[in-house]
């Protein structure tokens, strides 16, 4: 053989051994939300997660959202391995074409695949110990911060106004980055937050001021129309009784476009590394199985095939 065909052999060779690595990489493109919010920095524990889980056979590339309708919507648009978070509420609305889908339709909505829940956006009512406020009620005549524009400022008011304290409560114009070191000078009795427990700025505030996390009744909880949840007793410092309140989930999305290998592989990875992921991050201990009560609509065939094999229930009606 002469010598230039060896030399093609050996270019041959080593062209096979440096595309083989690129070949098995997986990649994903995960849309989460803007770069301040926690939901982004979950975004980037889920790719470093998936790396590790997966052994680097899949990469995770974490992209910045302005929130779960643009995160829905890009998904009658996008292919291949695109995965997004949203609470199943707004997959059910787009679905439906109803709210801020209506005119909107499109049948690729109809194609949207769940994969794992997340950390769920929680409500805190956070009063001052020694404020006096033990229920709702208490809050009358009292300066409570509920911040604008967020989830949980919207949430507050609207739970405000049900419970019957709708100009009843001094509402401050404080922001809500501000709200401990208000809370600690007297400025607030309390303030309104939503966001994955523990949440960080309710553990500062017990910390440095001490703090009671109202407790909502079932009545209360049935007239918010959101899903009960638990905060365990002992999250929050000198908290040492469960607090009864709600949410609104949060769900890794994909689209039938993934295949079914790759949505097996990443919601393995995904489990896989949870207890590790919450060993660093408090909010994903709050993370179990039992949330996929929480999806609307199918669960992705590949997500099903790993709850099958490790035991974890998948509802009927997401099969």
């Amino acid at each position: 053989m002469k010598p230039q065909h060896f030399k093609s052999l050996a270019l041959a060779a080593g062209l096979v051994l440096i595309s083989n690595p690129i070949l098995a990489e997986t990649r994903v493109s995960y849309k989460s939300a803007k770069t301040s919010s926690s939901y982004y920095q979950m975004g980037v524990q889920i790719a470093e997660a998936v790396k590790a889980g997966s052994k680097g056979d899949i990469i995770v590339t974490v992209e910045e959202s302005q929130g779960s309708v643009q995160n829905v919507t890009e998904a009658a648009q996008r292919s291949g391995n695109y995965v997004f978070t949203t609470p199943p509420v707004l997959v059910k609305l787009a679905q439906g074409g109803k709210a801020m889908f209506k005119g909107k339709e499109n049948p690729k909505f109809g194609e949207i695949r769940a994969l794992f829940p997340i950390p769920s956006l929680t409500m805190h009512f956070v009063v001052r110990e020694d404020s006096g406020i033990n229920s709702f009620a208490d809050m009358e005549g009292k300066t409570i911060l509920i911040g604008k524009g967020s989830f949980g400022a919207k949430e507050g008011a609207k739970y405000l106004k049900l419970f019957g304290l709708e100009g009843k409560v001094k509402l401050a114009s404080i922001e809500l980055d501000n709200a401990v070191p208000a809370l600690k000078n007297r400025q607030i009795d309390g303030f309104v937050t939503a966001g994955s427990y523990p949440a960080p700025n309710v553990i500062e505030a017990a910390a440095s001021t001490g703090v009671k996390v109202l407790t909502l009744s079932d009545d209360q909880i049935a007239k918010t129309k959101r899903t009960r949840l638990v905060i365990p007793a002992g999250t929050y410092s000198g908290v040492d009784k469960d607090i009864v309140t709600t949410s609104l989930p949060v769900v890794a999305h994909t689209t039938t476009s993934m295949d079914d290998e790759t949505a097996y592989q990443l919601t393995k990875a995904y489990w896989s590394q949870k207890d590790t992921m919450g060993s660093s991050a408090a909010w994903w201990n709050g993370v179990s199985g039992a949330m996929l009560s929480n999806v609307h609509g199918k669960i992705h065939p590949g997500a099903i095939r790993y709850y099958d094999e490790v035991g974890i229930e998948v509802p009927a009606a997401n099969r």
